[in-house]
């Protein structure tokens, strides 16, 4: 049997005091406080009432932190995959503003459209919607979890929606450990819920590039 719901949950919040771009760099964290926003999307879902059937995540230390209280939650074993991870970008290890100052820089940000600064969003779309369809034929009686990140998740959204995958990084909906859902009937998806249920007011690190 195929799954039930999907849902894609964005990770808590990253201990990241320089304000680093960090992309796929190792060693970044969740934060305690973004340790707090994991559980909270953890027992929003708890809270559905629904049977979870499987747990994914993004190789990212962050990700795999975030999906910790699932697993205790529901006693599954998460599932790092790949297709879920952060996209590339490069300015990775750089702080943004100081990086636009930079000239040489400037030649990055020529396609916004693509973007020219990392993995095409056509790329991130098709690994996404890959890795869902896959999960939700592998499911089984229940629900899906996939612990990602806010590109990631917000690309999935557009495609799922039929919008145009460029877009203002800043203009996304996906909050630190947001839970964004999905079905699918036949071969179509459609957004069905989204929710915030972490406190994120006094967020240092909010994303995302």
């Amino acid at each position: 049997m195929p799954a039930q719901r999907l849902h894609l949950v964005r990770h808590g919040e990253v201990h990241n005091p320089h304000r680093v771009l960090y992309g796929r760099l190792p060693g970044y964290h969740l934060s305690k406080a973004g340790r707090r926003m994991a559980q909270a999307a953890a027992d929003h879902v708890a809270s559905l009432g629904r049977p979870l059937s499987a747990l994914y995540c993004s190789p990212l230390e962050r990700a795999q932190e975030s999906a910790e209280p699932f697993a205790a939650t529901f006693d599954l074993v998460p599932e790092i995959d790949i297709r879920v991870i952060e996209p590339t970008n490069v300015f990775e290890g750089t702080r943004m503003r100081r990086s636009l100052l930079n000239p040489l820089k400037w030649w990055h940000l020529r396609q916004p459209s693509l973007p020219s600064w990392g993995e095409p969003y056509t790329s991130v779309a098709q690994r996404m919607l890959g890795i869902m369809d896959e999960a939700w034929d592998a499911a089984g009686d229940g629900d899906v979890v996939m612990v990602s990140h806010q590109a990631p998740i917000w690309i999935s959204h557009l495609r799922v929606a039929g919008l145009p995958l460029q877009h203002d990084p800043r203009t996304r909906r996906c909050a630190l450990s947001s839970v964004t859902s999905f079905e699918r009937s036949g071969d179509v998806w459609r957004e069905v819920a989204y929710a915030e249920p972490a406190a994120t007011e006094g967020a240092v690190d909010v994303g995302a590039v």
